[in-house]
């Protein structure tokens, strides 16, 4: 049986105490270890590998952005547009990526170590800022309630 291997770890003090969201940020953890893996294989199998996975992460990223982004409007969280920004311009980087690697530039392992960075930094400081605003809205509304 083939070991598994750990690029990334999740951890508890990676949540953001909205459940949907933290399996969704463990799913991108996920999605990273499956690059991480084809990383470090040289085969023309791992190659394709990796193709098929970061078309999946981005496809991934995308729908995880999207879940965001509708929480965030729905509470009027005053930091959205540039918390988007931030969307965008990832979802930008890792689409030149992808197209470095159409064109047959090494990128696997920098990107997979890009990812890893920034999703671990986007975890911790600014879905942490927008996790605290969003279950201080929910107190208020049961309060309200």
């Amino acid at each position: 049986m083939e070991e598994k291997i750990t690029y990334v770890e999740w951890k508890s003090e990676y949540s953001v105490g909205l459940p949907f969201i933290d399996e969704q940020h463990q799913a991108l953890i996920e999605l990273t270890n499956k690059l991480y893996e084809a990383c470090i294989e040289s085969s023309d199998a791992a190659q394709e590998y990796f193709k098929e996975v970061i078309r999946k992460t981005l496809e991934y990223v995308n729908f995880h952005f999207s879940a965001e982004e509708k929480l965030l409007t729905s509470v009027k969280y005053p930091e959205y547009p540039a918390h988007k920004r931030q969307h965008e311009s990832f979802v930008k980087k890792i689409e030149e990526e992808i197209q470095k690697f159409q064109k047959g530039q090494a990128v696997a392992y920098v990107f997979v170590n890009y990812l890893k960075e920034w999703i671990l930094n986007h975890i911790a400081v600014h879905d942490k800022a927008y996790s605290q605003y969003v279950l201080q809205r929910k107190k208020e509304e049961e309060k309200r309630a």
